[in-house]
């Protein structure tokens, strides 16, 4: 079975029935969703131990593997690496995953998030050899890891340990192609180097292209008002050589809509379009006052339960729109609804856990100084 023109399923960010609950899954509404994408051929579908509290491969069974032929869809899933203390939690895990899925193999199988802490883990849990175990044994058709770090971890990573392995799943969008940062372009080429075939990752970060600033928006009207962003940012990952899947994170049937017209019209991307998308990253590298992509694993891990993403993406908004005072009074509803950001006591827990390795305290303490001096309507 071969993946239609590249575009995947990813399920980390499903239509809820209740915002606040990430376990809330509006179960009728993504049925509609892969309904619609089966229906234009596409087959692949991406998830992990970790999304939406578990929910999301149980979804996954509901929606496909229970209304679906076996041959007719390709499921990906990922080892939770943060919870593995010892070689016989890989069984554990995967055996849990097949239940949850209701199915008897993977047709792609992933390390979860290769970081520093995490690539410790995977190592001293034997967990590279166990997905080629795997592999030998039918239970994965590929194998790979997804990754979240500096090169020089992922050249370590595949010089040492990927001896067997297909593919790696890579954080790329065309912000972080050339950022200093996540450096996108390298940590492609390294894979590229060594034999892996490479599948995208937040090919939007996480709605960060999407939610900019109207400047940029108009930048975009201007260049071409017949196409989104949204379209020209799959285009652009689309268009890189190696490239096999792009993982689309789909929230409702109008983003499922979209993608997939970008994707049965497809056209690689021109020089001038190229060009373009370079420029604008380098205004929205300026612009973005903290890279939050949005996955939330730092929440999971936060003692206090601090909803940081929601924080960073209003933060993000303020220094966007400075003469706005909107942000303000939506800071101080959340903080009153939810946990205060003052609430952080810089443990840092949470930084081993975010993949755009951001020093989420100081950032935090940095969104409360820029709104607690303004007015408070819930004070």
């Amino acid at each position: 079975m071969t993946v239609k023109n590249k575009f995947g399923f990813g399920c980390m960010r499903l239509p809820l029935t209740d915002k606040k609950d990430p376990s809330s899954v509006d179960q009728e509404q993504f049925n509609k969703m892969v309904d619609l994408y089966l229906e234009n051929g596409y087959n692949y579908f991406d998830t992990s131990y970790a999304y939406h509290n578990g929910i999301s491969e149980i979804s996954i069974k509901k929606a496909v593997v229970d209304r679906y032929p076996r041959k007719s869809y390709m499921i990906t899933d990922k080892m939770p690496t943060w919870l593995l203390t010892k070689a016989e939690d890989n069984e554990k895990y995967v055996n849990e995953m097949l239940n949850r899925l209701g199915i008897d193999y993977f047709d792609r199988f992933l390390i979860h998030n290769i970081n520093t802490p995490w690539f410790k883990k995977a190592v001293n849990a034997e967990t590279f050899d166990y997905l080629r175990k795997m592999k030998e044994e039918g239970l994965a058709s590929k194998i790979g890891f997804s990754f979240h770090d500096e090169p020089e971890l992922l050249e370590k990573t595949l010089k040492e340990y990927s001896n067997g392995f297909d593919f790696a799943l890579l954080e790329i969008n065309y912000i972080d192609w050339n950022d200093p940062i996540i450096q996108s372009k390298k940590c492609y080429e390294l894979c590229v180097e060594y034999g892996l075939e490479i599948y995208v990752m937040e090919p939007l970060k996480g709605g960060v292209i999407l939610n900019t600033s109207d400047d940029i928006k108009n930048d975009f009207k201007k260049f071409n008002p017949n196409e989104s962003i949204a379209s020209l940012a799959l285009r652009f990952c689309a268009s890189l050589d190696n490239v096999k899947v792009i993982l689309s994170g789909m929230s409702n049937i109008e983003n499922t809509k979209e993608n997939i017209e970008t994707f049965n019209n497809f056209k690689a991307l021109t020089d001038e379009e190229w060009e373009f998308l370079e420029k604008e990253a380098e205004k929205l590298r300026k612009n973005i006052a903290v890279a939050c992509s949005e996955c939330d694993y730092c929440i999971e891990h936060c003692p206090h339960n601090i909803p940081i993403s929601d924080y960073f993406r209003i933060y993000n908004a303020k220094k966007q729109n400075p003469d706005s005072n909107i942000y303000t009074a939506y800071y101080h509803k959340l903080a009153n609804e939810e946990v205060s950001a003052e609430e952080c006591n810089e443990c840092g827990t949470c930084i081993d856990y975010c993949t755009q390795q951001i020093d989420i305290p100081e950032e935090l303490k940095k969104v409360v100084e820029t709104f607690e001096s303004g007015f408070n309507p819930y004070a």
